[in-house]
């Protein structure tokens, strides 16, 4: 499992974060503070504050291509 941070200040990042993460099979959450939501809906990323990063949790160890493609989202 991998864990990172990610910031997500506009509607047009929320959805290209999710085009990315719904291409992988693994499980992807997103945490900020105590609510933990799948990554790979939008609607539950919207319930999140993203004033603040929030922390992904990638479970898998074979994620290096996710990572790429996460870069510009990656604190």
């Amino acid at each position: 499992m991998k864990t990172f941070t990610v910031l997500l200040s506009s509607i047009n990042d929320v959805k290209n974060f999710v085009n990315v993460v719904t291409k992988y099979e693994f499980d992807i959450d997103l945490a900020s503070g105590r609510y933990i939501v799948d990554a790979k809906s939008i609607m539950g990323i919207f319930s999140l504050d993203l004033s603040k990063p929030i922390n992904v949790e990638v479970h898998s160890d074979d994620c290096d291509q996710l990572l790429a493609e996460l870069a510009p989202y990656i604190q």
